[in-house]
């Protein structure tokens, strides 16, 4: 039982617009997904097993999808599903190839449950089709693309297939109503390939991408500022690290900061720290779930405003508010230094189970931590 909890290349599709823009309120579902994983990824599978495996985890997906479907009076108009949701992470190149499917154009105009063999096998993406259709809801997917390439150019990798982390949107009739690359690429990835140039991912007043392109301004602040989009769906596979990059609290400043709706969708995983899902809008936390104890998955659905407001110059967000509003506090707690993803911070060690400390504003660096800044600009 699913649990439920209240150069650039530039796409643009105009459906979703026509369904939800005319509304003024649109319900929008995430799932965080306790994602299925293979027994191994260090040796290649058969087609046959790895389809079985992606099977498995659609299987959860769609009971996810029909239950965001049927709530409230009106039912979900979009589910976003989980980065890596459907058939897990830490791959070679080698062995998530059984997974890949060939992902086209949207330009196609293809609808995968009506044309299953278009474009090669596609079985995932069939299936996908099939459930937005039956359900008559937009559904948000990542899953692996494959392209062949020639050995004459010169950027193809040495067994003449370009590999690619790829976000799917299928619209309420099943048709592919946008892909969108994954631009930057978390380490670990080595399965996939960085494409040659930025997407700019839009339908409507959506836009798209994944995981780790949040921290960079190409494309996620572009595709605010520059298409003017309302909302942007959001899959990750995120693993919290504190202090800054626990999910909840990161991706509702952001969506605060950028005055757009957030649907973000993470994956389930304790042993590496992987919850954290929500849906944010720039007034408030429409809702979140973040859960280290259990193993289970959730579904999360809220309504949002179709145009949310947009913080103007004259209203921008006051980072410092908080801050300056704490007195400060003596403390005899020595204080330490220490670098997280190379963002320097000031730490002290609570001795206690209540209490108040101070930090000093000012980053305490040692001379090897100093060295370690300075080398990385």
């Amino acid at each position: 039982m699913v649990p439920l909890y209240f150069p650039k290349f530039v796409l643009s599709f105009a459906l979703f617009a026509q369904a939800v823009g005319a509304l003024h309120t649109f319900i929008a579902a995430v799932y965080e997904h306790a994602v299925i994983l293979p027994n191994k990824t260090e040796t290649a599978v058969s087609k046959e097993e790895a389809l079985l495996l992606m099977h498995k985890n659609i299987d959860v997906l769609e009971k996810a999808i029909k239950l965001a479907a049927k709530q409230l009076s009106l039912g979900a108009h979009i589910i976003v599903t989980p980065e890596d949701g459907i058939y897990g992470w830490i791959f070679t190149r080698e062995t998530i190839y059984p997974y890949l499917e060939d992902i086209p154009d949207p330009e196609v105009n293809w609808i995968p449950w009506r044309d299953p063999k278009r474009f090669g096998y596609a079985p995932v993406q069939e299936r996908l089709s099939c459930l937005a259709k039956d359900n008559s809801i937009y559904v948000v997917a990542n899953i692996g693309d494959k392209k062949p390439c020639n050995v004459t150019d010169p950027q193809c990798p040495l067994d003449g297939c370009y590999q690619y982390n790829i976000n799917v949107v299928f619209d309420s009739e099943g048709r592919l109503a946008a892909r969108y690359h994954k631009y930057n690429l978390f380490a670990p990835e080595i399965q996939f390939v960085f494409p040659k140039d930025s997407e700019l991912v839009t339908f409507g007043r959506f836009g798209i991408f994944t995981c780790f392109d949040i921290f960079s301004y190409d494309p996620a602040v572009v595709v605010v500022k520059d298409f003017h989009v309302d909302s942007v769906l959001y899959p990750r596979a995120w693993y919290n690290t504190l202090p800054l990059l626990s999910a909840v609290s990161f991706h509702s400043v952001w969506a605060r900061a950028m005055g757009v709706n957030l649907l973000a969708a993470n994956t389930h995983n304790t042993r590496m720290h992987m919850t954290g899902s929500g849906i944010y809008s720039p007034e408030s936390v429409g809702v979140y779930h973040y859960d280290m104890e259990t193993d289970s998955g959730q579904l999360l659905l809220s309504e949002l405003k179709s145009w949310p407001h947009q913080p103007t110059a004259s209203a921008k967000v006051d980072w410092s508010a908080y801050a300056r509003s704490i007195k400060p506090s003596s403390s005899e707690q020595a204080n330490f230094p220490g670098m997280i993803y190379f963002d320097e911070f000031n730490f002290t060690k609570l001795s206690g189970s209540t209490g108040n400390y101070s930090l000093p504003k000012g980053p305490v660096l040692s001379p090897d931590l100093q060295d370690v800044r300075e080398s990385n600009g």
